[in-house]
C-alpha cells in the first residue's frame, strides 16, 4: 500500500514553476511579454537554463527587472538591451549573429566545406591509378612457360 501512495505522488506531483505568484503582473498582455523574454535570457548561476525556469536569486531578480521595465513601457528590444548592456552577451540563450559571434556562427560550415573539398580531392587522387606498362616478347614467353602453355 505504501509503495502505491509513494507510486502515485511521484507520478502524480505537479512540477513546479520558477516563477512565484509575486512575481506575476497583473496585466496579462505583460505577463506574457515578460514570460517570452524570459524565456530568452540565461540563468548566470544555472547552466543553459533560462531565468523563467530557474529558481536561483538571480533569475528571480533577473525576472523581476523584465517586470519593472516593461511597466515602465520599454518595448521587448530595450529591455533585451538593457539587460545585454548590464550582464553581456552571455545572457541571452541565443546570441546574436554580430560581431565575434559572426566567426562562430559561420566557422562550423567552412569547416564541413573545407572537410568535404579535402575529402573529395583525396578520393579523386586515389581513382587515378598509373597503368602498368605491356609485358615485353621475353617477358610474355616466360609467362606462357610458367602457365605450360
Amino acid at each position: 500500500m505504501f509503495k502505491r501512495l509513494l507510486f502515485a505522488l511521484l507520478v502524480f506531483a505537479a512540477p513546479v514553476q520558477a516563477v512565484q505568484p509575486d512575481e506575476i503582473l497583473p496585466d496579462p498582455v505583460l505577463e506574457d511579454r515578460a514570460r517570452e523574454l524570459s524565456k530568452g535570457l540565461r540563468c548566470l548561476v544555472c547552466r543553459n537554463e533560462n531565468i523563467d525556469d530557474s529558481n536561483a536569486d538571480l533569475a528571480r531578480d533577473l525576472r523581476l527587472l523584465v517586470r519593472e521595465r516593461l511597466v515602465e513601457g520599454d518595448s521587448d528590444a530595450e529591455v533585451i538591451d538593457y539587460v545585454v548592456d548590464r550582464y553581456g552577451e552571455y545572457v541571452l540563450l541565443k546570441p546574436t549573429a554580430t560581431g565575434s559571434n559572426l566567426v562562430l556562427y559561420i566557422a562550423g560550415p567552412v569547416m564541413l566545406l573545407l572537410g568535404l573539398g579535402l575529402a573529395g580531392v583525396y578520393l579523386r587522387g586515389r581513382r587515378r591509378t598509373v597503368g602498368l606498362p605491356d609485358l615485353s616478347a621475353e617477358e610474355e614467353a616466360r609467362l606462357k612457360e610458367i602457365m605450360g602453355e
